[in-house]
């Protein structure tokens, strides 16, 4: 039995026909710019957050440029968040002029470490992004309280959070504004790329609607520098066909999870992940850690299953931020994570044997592996190998 990483065909087969309903209304309005099926998910899509607006653009790392830019971070400013993240939420801090400051994540969550926030604001900071990592939100009453007392703005990255809560509030909706990938393999995937910025800061909505389309307050009138960053219509049509099935998907991908936290639970030699007690995951990424990783992939792909690293060089030691002089052992709890972490199958739509067949194997690769650590020892919960 194959275990793939991710199955976007079986979900597609699922909702098959109503997709095509949709890309066929698109097509006989001709509204492929634009136009009213981006509103339609736009209105939608900020109900579903809890917010009361939304902006459709291009893709996610346009959503925290565009952001960024829209609260006025600039050139000198200072930007603070994690090095634990895929690269494009410091480019978008990158592309505003601003500098990037990173703190260190908590080893628990993987999310910013509150703890360590105040120490990095300087009279040039101007904002903080949480990464709402694998799609757990980070602290945000810390982050927000500490934000406040500094008078520094809030960006949410929910690029991985599409539905999670903090306390029952929805990601994005916290934040002065958040931002979403939909890029396909997403909790909400578009057949494309597409991204949203949510808020309840009226001016920033009315300025970030103008900016997507050349800054244009109506048609050929610019009230100030835009660019090009209009959603799709197609894009549009097919992410609300899918929001309504989200909170489903999202559901299965707890279910999901939580059978892999039993059938691992006593597999000393790897970490699962942990759920905060003010969270509501939604494991856009079930990402475990393990020793000895390059191996363990290899020999999980042996048995037809594939896995991934999410991410496996921080951002603070990729090449493109070498300027930034961060070295090895700048941040330890985000570079120990990123040599362990090993991310497993985890769509809504994987059944309970593949599952089962993916804890089986990593319970034998392990029982085949010379321990390593004192407290390294082989479940013994399923069948011999």
């Amino acid at each position: 039995m194959r275990v793939p990483f991710l199955d976007l065909k079986i979900q597609y087969e699922s909702i098959r026909d109503e997709i095509a309903e949709a890309l066929q209304q698109v097509l006989d309005n001709t509204a492929f710019a634009g136009g009213p099926f981006v509103e339609e998910f736009e209105k939608d899509f900020a109900s579903f957050c809890q917010c009361e607006f939304a902006i459709g653009v291009g893709s996610g790392t346009t959503a925290l440029w565009m952001a960024l830019s829209g609260l006025g971070i600039g050139e000198g400013d200072e930007v603070i968040t994690t090095p634990n993240t895929f690269i494009a939420t410091v480019e978008a801090i990158s592309f505003c002029g601003a500098k990037p400051v990173f703190v260190d994540v908590d080893e628990r969550t993987y999310n910013m470490n509150p703890d360590l926030l105040e120490d990095n604001i300087t009279p040039r900071t101007k904002a903080i992004i949480p990464v709402h990592l694998y799609g757990q939100m980070a602290d945000m009453d810390r982050i927000m309280q500490i934000a406040s007392v500094h008078g520094l703005f809030v960006v949410e990255d929910a690029c991985q959070a599409h539905g999670a809560e903090y306390k029952g509030r929805r990601a994005g909706s916290i934040g002065d504004a958040g931002c979403f990938s939909f890029y396909p393999g997403k909790n909400l995937g578009a057949y494309g790329e597409a991204g949203a910025i949510v808020t309840n800061n009226t001016e920033l909505a009315e300025k970030m609607r103008m900016f997507r389309d050349h800054g244009q307050a109506k048609k050929y009138y610019h009230s100030m520098i835009g660019w090009n960053a209009r959603m799709d219509g197609f894009q549009g049509a097919v992410l609300s066909v899918k929001l309504k099935h989200l909170p489903g998907w999202n559901d299965a991908r707890r279910k999901n999870a939580q059978l892999y936290n039993d059938l691992l639970a006593n597999v000393k030699s790897v970490i699962t992940p942990a759920e905060a007690d003010y969270a509501r995951h939604v494991y856009h990424i079930y990402a475990i850690r393990a020793q000895n990783r390059d191996a363990f992939i290899r020999g999980l792909a042996e048995k037809d299953i594939s896995c991934g690293i999410h991410y496996p060089v921080p951002v603070h030691l990729q090449e493109a931020y070498a300027q930034l002089g961060h070295g090895r052992n700048s941040f330890p709890a985000a570079e120990k994570c990123a040599d362990e972490f090993v991310s497993l199958p985890m769509f809504a739509e994987l059944s309970a044997e593949q599952i089962e067949k993916v804890a089986r194997e990593i319970n034998c690769f392990l029982e085949r592996s010379t321990p390593i650590g004192p407290h390294s020892r082989p479940c013994r919960k399923f069948r011999p190998c």
